[in-house]
């Protein structure tokens, strides 16, 4: 049998995605591992090209090879799935409790996940008449130690790897309030790990001042944060019982029981 040969280089880096997404699309129409030769042939592709681009998403754990020649979907697709899913979730079940918070504080409601050593802001919930500009829309990122929710995810950290991150990361500052000292840092965590809640005294936009609580999955993880940001002289410590509770509800919502 005889293959078609490859008609234009494969140097151009979208034609090598588009190439594993085609040998990707591929593999997830069989239930069983498909053989070189028949991936090969369905793709268009030569043998040798395409076992180049198959061999590189097995070292990605996104196909495996279960014996010589033979390939199939790997596990680090289910394992991105399941992260997605779980965001998607997490927005589902928070949308209606954080616009009923917000109907009872008049101040912007946020939803962030962890995304590295960012947040990134999913879902908000606000108004023209809270007074206060939204700065960080939906899909906007901020680091972990300059935000309530981030230093949620931190203090879920243990030591090693809150360390790691400040190396990593250098703990750059934004504004005069910015906690870029790991003592001062770690200090908070403990806080935070001790009340289960965090605070951001503008220190990733002065005038703006932040607190939040956790939302976790039905294995206990953190898998969200939920915050209220309002103007510096605005935000009332009256909030947070009724910030905590809604957290509560999202992570109830999300087969989570307190033990």
């Amino acid at each position: 049998m005889t293959f078609p040969k490859d008609t234009h280089p494969i140097t151009p880096t979208v034609q090598v995605i588009e190439r594993m997404f085609t040998l990707l699309d591929i593999l997830s129409q069989h239930e069983e591992p498909v053989s070189l030769k028949d991936i090969a042939l369905q793709a268009g592709l030569h043998p040798s090209t395409t076992h180049r681009i198959l061999n590189d998403l097995t070292i990605g754990r996104f196909v495996e090879r279960p014996e010589a020649g033979s390939y199939r979907l790997g596990m680090r697709l289910l394992e991105l799935g399941n992260l997605v899913k779980a965001r998607l979730d997490v927005r589902e079940a928070a949308l209606a409790p954080m616009r009923e918070l917000h109907r009872l504080i008049q101040q912007p409601v946020n939803l962030s996940v962890r995304q590295g050593d960012e947040i990134v802001y999913v879902e908000r919930a606000y108004s023209e008449r809270s007074g206060m500009q939204v700065v960080r829309a939906i899909g906007g990122r901020a680091p972990l130690h300059l935000t309530s929710v981030g230093k949620l995810f931190l203090a879920a950290d243990d030591v090693q790897r809150v360390r790691a991150y400040a190396t990593r990361t250098g703990l750059a500052g934004q504004t005069k309030n910015s906690v870029t000292q790991l003592g001062k840092l770690e200090a908070e965590l403990s806080q935070a790990r001790a009340t289960g809640t965090a605070r951001d005294n503008e220190e990733l936009e002065l005038g703006v001042r932040c607190i939040a609580a956790g939302i976790r999955d039905d294995h206990g993880k953190l898998v969200a944060g939920l915050s209220i940001s309002a103007p510096a002289d605005r935000l009332d410590d009256a909030w947070l019982p009724k910030l905590q509770a809604t957290a509560a509800t999202i992570s109830e919502a999300l087969g989570y029981r307190e033990t």
